[in-house]
């Protein structure tokens, strides 16, 4: 592989040190290409979140070896943008910039063809993951012209919504990109492809990939890899690049799609569609055509067959003679309603046709060909024979072959024969219960209607039961999911006689609108029969619920954190002590305590009056009705997500419990013997100084930098102070009567000198301490993507600009600060403590209600318990 980086102007470079502008080749073509300017069609490639711009070789090698085969009477550019594999998934401060940069890219490259005689106009660009984003964005740039852009493919990009919304940038730059296609869909006629990579990609499932319906933007496609004839694979988010059935897919339809008179990509928006439709949504087994000549000519041959029966086959092999099977259809219209034909020879020629008003044979006919649909073993064709009015014959080619051997199928049947209903078992059966179809007739489909069946948190495992008579050889039969509302087929090939499981679940819900029904088409042999048994997946509901609500984990779990916390202060001003966490945990953190206030919110809000007081006080959406918008409520997920995030609290807070006393024991093993603190009342000399260098590091660095500290700082505090209380009880085991004769004396000069912190007021605290750290955890866990982006990019600036952090560390470093030098004992008579401990459960109702959906909001709801917590001390 060879990547020739481009000269950009200095002026850009300086201003975009960390990005580069690259061009693919290989062999004699990086050879040719090395002295500019270039003779080609210019496709720009834009990598996504980690990246890498070498990702352009898996295309690029594909197109340029397809431009050899026909003696580069055309070829195509690609170039490649590097974006120093940015973490923009995570981090969407430099989003903007990526598509700024993008954009001079593009100015750049056209450039590079000034002068010759087919210079283009614009280019093409294939964007994966966050690089289609970036590509769509383009069109919201003040000064961007959208005839530079002819054509948008993306793969596996996250169009509706980022999937972990880590900073408020990634959401409003979502907004501002979504916003502006939806309100200037008129305007735009980019003729946009997306291509999802389905259930095996982990990091984006394929609902986010579907681009936004809009009735009056028809030049957008969506479509799911399992559904891509010649595909037919999911792939996961990484391999969807690499994916040679879907990149050699996509290199067709871009030889397609060049106009023959400019030689660059055709600039009429209905051929675009056209070829990608041909390519990526249905293949009849033919070879792209604009205008199909739908009148053939059948060649004049003595050997026309006429076929009366209702179900026919033929085996070829060796045919020397082209041969004519007719199928009259005066007889079949007075019985059936439905013609079908396949055939296991999988060449582009036209092999089915209609005769218009014909005794036995004719001289031309109606090109059904191209009605077919290209399957993995065989192309088939269903007709509706009152769709066909005209046709007195049917008929099927078989051409002269030599040496392979293949099978045509034809048969006639009534609709209600082969159409049969099903309907799903209840979400709530947990598999225990079924429901089964027997297909005993002897034919080549059938349509299982799946009635019910429209749902995510939908899921089911089918079971296909084959028996086969009088089988001689290996037979094959496939099975389709067919989704009426979207491009999300899936298809499953066997072997029969066989036993083959089949997972049903959706990627988008069924639109209310919509009354279409889903499908399993199966495409059978005539010598088997078969037997459906669907019934309820409950392992594979729960995955759909980890794969449309996993994200939102965080905030549950922050949620029942915040509960423990608020009951520790609680019995600290009515007991005054401090409860374990794993106690308070179980006796806080329920669902009851949250959900129904969430659902009360959600109610209130469908009233006028209500809405407006919430407009008033300027209150975000709530986030369950952002899911209802997009049909992902489903039922309990709060109470399933609840215990799940309860679950994590608990082996967190065990976790921080366990690490704190590891890291003591090593603390004693390391330094001299820690002390109990002797003064609780002051706070540490040291205490302004270092605040003020943490805010200081926080606004000359990285905000999320500075918060990590703080924890760190906050760790060591309560692992000094677990060191102290080991090694007092260690003393008090030794030496007893010691400690008696030391605690008399300190309660005899109890007024000489400041209360001293006991063993048992030090485990208090060290409780609380231990919960404050688990909460501060989460915190800095949802900060840590922009920290990791700034480290990344440290060679090229000191400080992140824009940091999302930062207003959080400001107020997060002093609260932390003080709350690393407090004590149960000294806080437990605050006037503040009660009011304190009564704060984290509205605000574990806010955590639910504004931050599972918008996560970088969490960390706003956990400071303001801790920062009450923290004035404590002072009132």
């Amino acid at each position: 592989m060879n990547c020739r980086k481009i000269e950009l102007p200095k002026k850009l470079a300086k201003r975009y040190p960390s990005y580069e502008l690259y061009l693919y080749g290989e062999g004699s073509y990086a050879e040719e290409h090395k002295i500019l300017p270039l003779t080609g069609i210019p496709v720009l490639f834009l990598p996504g979140n980690a990246g890498s711009y070498k990702q352009v070789r898996s295309i690029g090698s594909i197109a340029l070896r397809k431009a050899e085969d026909i003696d580069f009477k055309y070829h195509f550019d690609f170039f490649s943008v590097n974006f120093n594999e940015e973490l923009v998934a995570l981090y969407g401060g430099s989003l903007q910039k990526q598509t700024k940069f993008v954009h001079e890219c593009i100015k750049a490259i056209l450039k590079l063809y000034k002068g010759q005689e087919f210079a283009p106009k614009s280019v093409a660009i294939i964007g994966h993951s966050m690089g289609g984003l970036v590509a769509r964005a383009l069109l919201t740039l003040k000064n961007f012209k959208q005839d530079l852009l002819n054509l948008l493919i993306t793969q596996a990009t996250p169009h509706v919504a980022p999937v972990m919304p880590l900073d408020r940038f990634i959401t409003d730059f979502y907004m501002t990109v979504n916003n502006y296609w939806i309100l200037n869909a008129r305007h735009i006629n980019l003729t946009t492809l997306s291509v999802a990579g389905g259930f095996r990609d982990y990091q984006v499932r394929s609902g986010l990939t579907f681009l936004p319906k809009l009735s009056h933007h028809t030049s957008a496609l969506s479509v799911v890899s399992s559904a891509v004839p010649k595909t037919w694979v999911s792939t996961d988010h990484l391999s969807i690049v690499w994916c040679k059935q879907l990149q050699l897919t996509t290199i067709r339809a871009f030889f397609d799609l060049i106009d023959a008179d400019t030689k660059q990509i055709t600039q009429n928006p209905k051929k675009k569609l056209s070829v990608l439709n041909h390519h990526f949504i249905r293949h009849p087994a033919k070879h792209f055509e604009e205008k199909p000549a739908i009148i053939s000519d059948l060649t004049v041959t003595p050997l026309w067959v006429p076929v009366k029966v209702s179900k026919w086959t033929y085996v070829a092999y060796n045919e020397s003679d082209k041969i004519y099977f007719t199928f009259p259809l005066a007889n079949h219209r007075k019985i059936y309603t439905h013609a079908y034909c396949q055939s296991t020879m999988l060449d582009t020629n036209s092999w089915i046709f209609g005769c218009i008003n014909s005794t036995s044979m004719c001289q031309q006919g109606v090109d059904l060909s191209w009605k077919a649909e290209l399957l993995p073993t065989i192309k088939s064709l269903t007709l509706r024979l009152q769709d066909y009015p005209s046709l007195s014959h049917l008929v099927v080619y078989v051409p002269s072959i030599h040496g392979s051997k293949f099978v045509v199928d034809c048969e006639f049947f009534k609709r209600e024969t082969r159409s049969i209903q099903l309907p799903v078992t209840h979400l709530f059966s947990f598999g225990l219960s079924s429901r089964k179809v027997k297909l005993n007739t002897s034919g080549l489909f059938y349509n299982i209607e799946l009635l019910n069946f429209g749902q995510i948190y939908q899921a089911f495992q089918v079971n296909i039961d084959s028996k086969c008579s009088r089988v001689k050889e290996e037979i094959t039969s496939i099975y389709k999911l067919h989704i009426p509302w979207s491009y999300e087929d899936s298809l499953t090939i066997a072997q029969v006689p066989s036993s083959t499981e089949i997972s049903l679940k959706l990627h988008v819900a069924q639109p209310d609108n919509d009354s279409h029904v889903a499908l399993l088409k199966m495409y059978t042999s005539s010598d088997c029969q078969y037997e459906v048994t669907i019934k309820t997946s409950f392992p594979q509901i729960l995955g759909q619920v980890v794969r449309f609500h996993g994200g939102a984990l965080p905030a549950y779990v922050v949620s029942s954190i915040l509960l423990a916390y608020g009951g520790q202060l609680y019995s600290l001003f009515s007991a005054g002590h401090c409860l374990e966490y794993a106690t308070m945990l179980d006796k806080e953190a329920k669902p009851y305590k949250v959900d129904p206030f969430v659902i009360m919110i959600k109610f209130l809000l469908g009233y006028k009056w209500f809405k407006e007081i919430w407009d008033v006080l300027l209150l975000p959406e709530l986030d369950v009705i952002v899911l209802t918008s997009q049909s992902m409520c489903f039922p309990l997920v709060s109470l399933i997500l609840f215990l799940f995030g309860t679950c994590t609290a608990y082996w967190g807070g065990l976790l921080s419990s366990t690490a704190v006393r590891l890291l003591s024991s090593l603390w004693l093993a390391l330094k001299r013997p820690s002390e109990l603190p002797k003064d609780i009342k002051m706070l540490s000399p040291d205490l302004p100084l270092l605040t003020v260098v943490l805010i200081i590091i926080s606004w000359a660095t990285c905000g999320a930098f500075a918060i990590l500290l703080t924890y760190l700082y906050y760790v060591f505090k309560i692992v000094h102070l677990q060191a102290s209380v080991t090694n007092f009880k260690n003393s008090q085991t030794v030496n007893p009567k010691h400690s008696r004769r030391s605690d008399k004396r300190c309660s005899q000069h109890k007024d000489a000198v400041p209360p001293r912190l006991s063993a048992s007021e030090a485990e208090d605290s060290l409780r609380m301490h231990t919960t404050v750290a688990t909460l501060l955890a989460w915190v800095v866990l949802l900060c840590v993507p922009s920290l990791i982006y700034w480290f990344k990019n440290l060679r090229y600036y000191f400080k992140l600009n824009p940091d999302p952090c930062k207003p959080l560390a400001f107020i997060l470093i002093p609260t932390m600060a003080i709350l690393g030098n407090t004590y149960n004992v000294s806080i437990k008579s605050s006037k503040l403590l009660k009011t304190t401990s009564q704060f984290p459960l509205p605000l574990a109702i806010g955590v639910i209600a504004f931050g599972s959906t918008h996560l970088y909001r969490v960390p706003c709801f956990v400071f303001i318990p801790l920062a009450l917590h923290a004035l404590c001390n002072f009132m």
